[in-house]
């Protein structure tokens, strides 16, 4: 055999075995936990409202920096709540930090990531307008909503946590209403500024999780402004998690002792978090 036969033959086999990593690619990350498959129930909830509130924040940049890779919202951490909801027939409005587009992670579409959820997303014109002109923070009413859900993505790091007025309609709604929230990953940073009566944290001593600092680290985006694990210990929160040899295929959902805070840990959570969402309000009804 010579050796231009020979080289042949190395470079056909390299081209099949990329070919065939790609192809299995999607099977190969769900098999490890990401957007893992979930067995959800049907529910029924006519006449109730939710609300999807996402960052504004769209630039991947440290202190000082004006330019960075895009980023934004997780696509999944958005459109999987929304079509849990939206199968159960609840009204759902979009909203965030600043109204207006919001920017959506285009890592979020990549194939092996995408989800179905994503792909509906894709074909859905109403749900895209709903994104498009999403309504501002300043003018929606939590306690005009049965759920109000917070989605993450890295772009959640730079305007959650930072907004006074979402820790100030957070409180309010949670006085005033029986409105249930939810968040998955950075979304968890919504409440983390958010005051009781007497000025101390209101997440104080509920169970909760976020996103993990190991899971940050390994995807090396460690100097994000605001991180959910830390944020949730300092406001005295009983976080929690589950963790893997890769943070990113892990996944948690847990509920507070009063049920109005569920949590999920991160972008495999959605699906499990919604559900529970739904679950304990329709045990309220």
């Amino acid at each position: 055999m010579n050796l231009k036969r020979i080289i042949a033959y190395v470079l056909g086999g390299i081209t099949i075995l990329v070919i065939g990593v790609a192809i299995l690619a999607p099977t190969i990350v769900k098999s490890l936990g990401l957007h893992p498959d979930f067995d959800s129930k049907q529910y029924n909830l006519e006449g109730n409202r939710a609300l999807i509130v996402t960052t504004s924040h769209g630039v991947l940049n440290k202190p000082g920096e004006t330019t960075g890779d895009p980023t934004g919202v997780f696509a999944s951490e958005m459109t999987i709540p929304y079509y849990e909801f939206l199968d159960a027939n609840m009204q759902i409005d979009v909203a965030s930090i600043k109204g207006g587009e919001i920017p959506v992670d285009p890592q979020s579409f990549i194939y092996f990531i995408k989800t179905e959820s994503d792909k509906r997303y894709l074909k859905d014109e109403i749900f895209q307008a709903k994104v498009k002109n999403s309504i501002p923070l300043s003018e929606v009413n939590f306690k005009q909503y049965d759920v109000v859900f917070f989605a993450g993505g890295w772009g959640a790091a730079y305007d959650l946590a930072q907004s006074e007025i979402l820790a100030e309609k957070v409180s309010d709604a949670y006085y005033n209403s029986d409105v249930i929230y939810g968040s998955v990953c950075h979304g968890a940073l919504a409440f983390t500024e958010a005051k009781d009566t007497v000025g101390n944290y209101l997440i104080e001593g509920r169970t909760m999780t976020g996103v993990t600092m190991k899971q940050l680290e390994q995807l090396d985006i460690s100097f994000t402004p605001k991180h959910p694990e830390p944020e949730l210990k300092k406001a005295g929160a009983n976080y929690q998690a589950n963790h893997k040899t890769n943070d990113f295929f892990a996944t948690l959902t847990v509920i507070d002792e009063e049920k109005r805070f569920v949590t999920g840990q991160n972008q495999n959570s959605g699906h499990e978090t919604s559900q529970l969402i739904m679950k304990t309000l329709s045990e309220k009804k």
